[in-house]
């Protein structure tokens, strides 16, 4: 036998997943004070930080945030990552602030271009951006010329900044492009152009303007003070740990996560009690969620969601027996929910964007590969675990309410149940699916391998186990 877990600490535990690890310094808050939010882009940039900045820019929504600082000190990354952080930061109705602190290389400083200001610290920085592999190799010419020029016009899509911005990241990313302001040469041909803080805040033109920088400030909270004023603001700083990184390698193997989760809780409730199976069911599709909520994808909503589902589902099974459309109910909000925590969703998006169908695609993919993953697992599991010890092993981890007279026979006796089969009789207990029938005034165990009934349930015997009878409903006259 087994031993039983206690289901209710195990379904609260879904309440509760990934509650928010990176928030730190948060101030309470203040009417009338403006909220500042500092996400950093640190290191080299991959998913990771684009999980962070995705998940700090929602929290910063929600929490009415003003303005979102970029505490930046990276040499760039990759380029799909770089994208989707440029588009995410448009989706932010606030201002956005780069701190150039110390570095803004490449893919850092054309994620710098769209933002609505640009600060540096007096070591800083930032250029250099011309694409290449992440190895390090060259694109080639053609591939790059296309790469460049699509990262070019995406940043003045995404960014209202003047014109002479998109010149000077033209001059970051194009070798080939001269920049020319009045009669002075900034950046000739034949070189890519980086920039230190002092050159970025140097004033050209008519009037004069800086070339990219609105300032310099010797820290991050002189920055922040310089804007607001000390004291006069509430703060929230994001840090990137251990769990975005783990969360890249969790959304990739989502689908398997929730196929294996949706196995493991289907043999759970075709088996009686609750033990290590179900558990372990629950805990994966546990991972899931944290999984999507660390990637910025979604907040305690599905998890909870799902934990209702679950709860409809069991008390089909145990209170309800029979009442088909509470079960499908709850199996249909536990579906929904794996694809809710995989969807990008945003606070300050309008319903009709929320709700389109391209961004429940991706998550609707994973949850068709997990289904197909676990009904290929079952297939398997059915046709060669009855062949295993584990098969017996989870007949028997449940005992029932009360001894059955089949129990503690001797073999004689025990052979005696062959000739039962064939013959009807009555579920006197439900059978979810483990639980016992009367034939002709005796008692035996029996299980029903596919469903449940409810008591009085009128069942024919089709085979016997190890444990007892074998049995399937039967049409009521």
């Amino acid at each position: 036998m087994t031993k039983r877990l206690p289901l209710l600490a195990i379904l609260c535990a879904l309440l509760l997943p990934a509650a928010p690890l990176a928030a730190a310094g948060a101030t309470d808050a203040t009417p009338g004070k403006p909220k500042v939010y500092v996400i950093p882009v640190q290191d080299q940039i991959a998913d990771p930080t684009l999980f962070i900045v995705r998940r700090g820019l929602k929290e910063a929504i929600e929490r009415g945030a003003n303005t979102v600082v970029l505490d930046m000190d990276t040499p760039g990354g990759a380029a799909d990552a770089m994208l989707e952080i440029m588009e995410a930061l448009d989706k932010f109705p606030g201002r956005t602030v780069t701190y150039v602190n110390t570095e803004a290389g490449s893919a850092g400083a054309i994620i710098a271009a769209v933002t609505d200001e640009i600060y540096f610290a007096p070591t800083g920085v930032m250029g250099a951006a011309e694409v290449i592999f992440g190895t390090g190799q060259d694109l080639g010419d053609g591939l790059k010329r296309k790469m460049t020029s699509y990262i070019n016009a995406k940043t003045r899509a995404l960014s209202d900044s003047d014109p002479r911005r998109a010149d000077v990241l033209k001059a970051m990313t194009t070798p080939d492009f001269e920049l020319k302001i009045g009669e002075k040469i900034i950046k000739a041909k034949g070189e890519l152009l980086t920039v230190t803080a002092k050159e970025a805040v140097e004033k050209y033109g008519e009037p004069p303007t800086p070339l990219l920088a609105a300032g310099t400030a010797a820290s991050l909270k002189e920055l922040i003070d310089g804007k607001y004023g000390a004291g006069q603001y509430e703060l929230v700083s994001l840090h990137v740990t251990w769990s975005e990184k783990l969360a890249q390698y969790l959304t990739m193997l989502s689908p398997v996560l929730m196929g294996l989760g949706m196995l493991m809780l289907f043999i759970e409730f075709k088996t009686p009690g609750f033990g290590w199976i179900g558990a372990t069911g629950i805990a994966l599709i546990l991972i899931v969620f944290f999984g999507q909520y660390v990637a910025g994808l979604s907040g305690h909503e599905p998890a909870l969601l799902f934990v209702i589902g679950l709860v409809l589902v069991l008390a089909e099974l145990i209170f309800f027996p029979g009442i088909v459309a509470v079960a499908l109910t709850g199996v249909a909000m536990m579906l929904a929910s794996l694809v809710w925590a995989g969807a990008d969703l945003w606070p300050n998006e309008p319903v009709t964007i929320s709700m389109s169908g391209e961004i429940f695609l991706r998550p609707a993919v994973n949850l068709a590969v997990a289904l197909l993953i676990a009904g290929g697992l079952f297939a398997v599991l059915v046709k060669y675990l009855p062949r295993t010890s584990l098969f017996h092993n989870l007949s028997v981890q449940g005992a029932s309410s009360a001894p059955a007279q089949v129990a503690g026979l001797d073999a004689p006796a025990a052979d005696s149940l062959a000739t039962l089969v064939g013959r009807t009789g009555v579920a006197v207990t439900g059978l979810f699916p483990s639980g016992q029938i009367e034939i002709e005034g005796r008692r035996y165990s029996a299980m029903l391998p596919l469903g449940s009934a409810a008591p009085g349930s009128s069942v024919r015997v089709t085979g016997r186990s190890d444990f007892g009878l074998v049995v399937e409903k039967t049409e009521t006259s």
